[in-house]
């Protein structure tokens, strides 16, 4: 068992809590509790940490789970005390399991090809998303919607934050997403080259959400929560979309937003 907070590999563990930099470096990111480690791909799991305590409180299922991890030579397995745990954990109040997952590398096929609602491309392009929250959301929402993949700003929250990862339910290990260096740059290439039609979320819209066919191969875009988009990236899709609102309301979360488009185009496609 591993008691000591100054392991050098306990350091390592809770930089990649703390830092993206060291996620970056060593290709990695964290999962806590049981829920997310029974989606983690097992080919991708790296090294795991579990204190006594939840050891001796699994339930048979989750039992199995453990002893396939056990058994796995290419596996690391450890047991840490309680100071460990905490000391490698993001929340206030860990969940007694942490397990290091090699990050995956999706290419914009991958992105294109995703879904399994329909064969045409079902996307969400996001341009500086900073809440954790609402970038896990939108993984874990748009997976549900059927979309194809999530392309994103380099300017954006770290998808390997912790927060981020709770916050998809696990749909990180399943929705394929990239990096994008330029938004309206990516935009253009898939309209040219995959005949994506995309519509950018925008209070100028000049028609509502639910007046648009989004059966074919669609893209959403969807700007930080505060400002929205920038001006070059909304000029770059194909298309404004409104999403009316009663009463006071300017503006809706960004999240809320991505759900309700997505959601639109999956009900569209089931019919």
């Amino acid at each position: 068992m591993i008691t000591s907070t100054n392991n050098s590999r306990i350091k390592r563990i809770a930089e990649y809590s703390k830092k993206a930099k060291a996620r970056r470096e060593d290709g990695v990111f964290l999962v806590e509790g049981i829920r997310m480690l029974r989606e983690a791909p097992l080919e991708d799991i790296r090294e795991v940490y579990a204190t006594s305590h939840f050891l001796s409180n699994l339930s048979a299922e989750d039992s199995n789970i453990i002893e396939e991890i056990q058994s796995d030579e290419g596996i690391s397995f450890e047991e840490v005390s309680d100071d460990v745990m905490r000391k490698m954990a993001d929340t206030q109040t860990p969940q007694g399991v942490i397990a290091v997952v090699k990050q995956k590398k999706w290419t914009l096929q991958d992105v294109i090809n995703g879904g399994a609602v329909s064969n045409a491309p079902l996307l969400l392009i996001l341009e500086n998303i900073q809440d954790p929250g609402n970038l896990g959301n939108m993984f874990r929402t748009g997976e549900g919607a059927g979309i194809t993949g999530i392309i994103m700003s380099s300017d954006m929250a770290d998808v390997y934050n912790p927060k981020v990862v709770r916050s998809t339910m696990g749909a990180i290990f399943r929705v394929p997403f990239i990096y994008a260096d330029s938004i309206p740059d990516t935009v253009k290439n898939l309209k040219d080259s995959y005949g994506v039609t995309s519509y950018a979320a925008h209070l100028r819209g000049k028609k509502n959400y639910d007046q648009i066919d989004y059966k074919n191969a669609t893209a959403f875009i969807i700007g930080n929560e505060g400002n929205g988009l920038t001006k070059v990236t909304a000029d770059a899709a194909t298309d404004y979309v409104l999403i009316p609102m009663l009463g006071k309301v300017e503006s809706m979360n960004a999240a809320t937003s991505a759900a309700i488009l997505t959601f639109e185009a999956a009900r569209q496609r089931r019919q």
